[in-house]
């Protein structure tokens, strides 16, 4: 397949762009923002990805100081409801102490450092299940057994509260941060709220969450979805209706973001579909046969789709969907905030998070999350997380995902194959493209930043 031209030089304007020009809609700002950052071709190393070495320096300089996603609110909704946060080897808790109040605190008991808690629930207290050492919801030493025999521990029974974690929330998210100097929440976090200002992820529920273990370090998992130019290898079914080359690359801060015009054909197309055609592939139907919707004349693909996702959504959001232009409807806007949380915008439903699975540096847990509005005072309970195994098919075993566990199957049908081959490869270096995989290098140059720190 010969490649098509270079679309996007880092100078000119990207195509993107030249899309929105014809939006039926005003678009918003937040669309129309572009970076001109651009970092070093260097190569990035493969012991990252596959040395223990690294990943001991990344649990002592990035996941012990760095703000990081640890649950939904609507996870922990009711007073007492616990939730357990585990990070390489450290566990925390996630407690909701008061209706207003989330408290992080390191899951060890002060006597002999049994695991306070295993599984996720509601508690009216936080209790050792070895000796019964007990604590209040806001960590005040309750009870402690044979109290006769430690009086040394009431002597100094301010420094038997349970040691807290630092604990933010934005967009209905709860963020940890071990580190006991770290900057605030939202410092770290930058502008990105600005960015979901029209898109509000507080007011969103939790209709399904999969999690699944992968053999691969979890940079190599993240960074799969960081990109659109693996589609046209991994996905070509997808290519009628996905503008994969055209995809525009920005990053700012601590964050970084790309979006993907869909019902637009790829470049590396031989063939141009119709509209009905590249609609066809964006509601999961195969091309031309009997589409349930027929697009009318005269209307594109991505008008058609956005009036479709105007009906649908206005019984929930009401006549805020007038407001929203075209792209809003079609398009994948996709955040990665490091180290590892991947939140998008608009009304796509996708929330990614990776992490290492335990402290295993060549296994990770892939999660997806599936965050739709509601209506006003009706928010539905928070779906409960889906475990599924290294060998377990998404598409067998997370049907709440729909079509894009398959997608997913592809996906992670790769993970554990990179992972082999980094270890098999002679080249010491990975090397990635300039562009296209520009939220990729983002992330090592903030990984670079942060183990360089003291």
């Amino acid at each position: 397949m010969t490649p098509p031209e270079p679309l996007h030089s880092g100078s000119a304007t990207p195509p993107y762009q030249q899309i929105l020009d014809t939006d039926t809609h005003p678009v918003p700002e937040v669309l129309r923002r572009t970076s001109d950052v651009r970092f070093s071709d260097n190569d990035v190393p493969v012991s990252r990805y596959t040395s223990r070495s690294f990943h001991e320096l990344e649990k002592e300089k990035v996941w012990s100081r760095v703000w990081q996603m640890a649950c939904r609110t609507e996870d922990i909704a009711e007073v007492g409801d616990i939730l357990r946060y585990d990070i390489a080897d450290k566990s925390y808790l996630i407690v909701r102490t008061a209706p207003d109040v989330i408290k992080g605190y390191y899951n060890a008991c002060l006597h002999r450092g049994r695991m306070l808690r295993e599984y996720d629930g509601r508690v009216n207290e936080i209790r050792c299940p070895f000796h019964g050492f007990c604590w209040e919801l806001d960590g005040r030493l309750k009870q402690v057994p044979s109290d006769w025999d430690f009086p040394h521990v009431y002597a100094r029974a301010e420094e038997f509260q349970l040691p807290e974690v630092n604990v933010g929330t934005w967009g209905g998210f709860v963020f940890i941060n071990p580190d006991d100097g770290c900057e605030p929440l939202a410092s770290f976090l930058g502008d990105l709220p600005d960015h979901f200002a029209g898109w509000d992820l507080e007011n969103r529920y939790k209709s399904a969450h999969a999690a699944k273990i992968i053999r691969c370090n979890w940079k190599v998992a993240s960074e799969a979805f960081s990109e659109a130019l693996h589609v046209v290898a991994t996905h070509p079914q997808i290519l009628p209706s996905i503008g994969d080359a055209i995809t525009q690359y920005d990053v700012w801060g601590n964050f970084s973001r790309a979006i993907s015009p869909n019902n637009v054909p790829s470049p590396h197309l031989r063939w141009t579909p119709t509209e009905q055609q590249m609609f066809d592939v964006r509601t999961d139907r195969r091309l031309g046969d009997d589409p349930v919707q027929v697009i009318p004349d005269g209307m594109t693909a991505r008008e058609f789709t956005a009036k479709v996702g105007r009906q649908m959504w206005r019984p929930v959001v009401g006549d805020r969907v007038d407001r929203m232009c075209d792209a809003e409807f079609n398009d994948s806007i996709y955040y990665t905030v490091f180290p590892n949380f991947h939140p998008w915008g608009a009304f796509n439903a996708i929330t990614y998070r990776f992490r290492p699975n335990g402290d295993d540096h060549e296994s990770c847990i892939m999660e997806c999350m599936f965050l739709l509005p509601f209506a006003e005072g009706q928010r539905p309970p928070a779906a409960k997380i889906n475990w599924l195994g290294p060998d377990d098919p998404w598409s067998a075993h997370a049907p709440e995902l729909g079509s894009l566990a398959r997608v997913f199957d592809q996906d992670t049908f790769n993970l554990p194959r990179m992972q082999e081959g980094l270890r098999t490869m002679k080249k010491t270096g990975v090397t990635l493209a300039n562009y296209q995989e520009l939220k990729v290098r983002h992330i090592h140059v903030l990984l670079d930043e942060w183990i360089s720190r003291d």
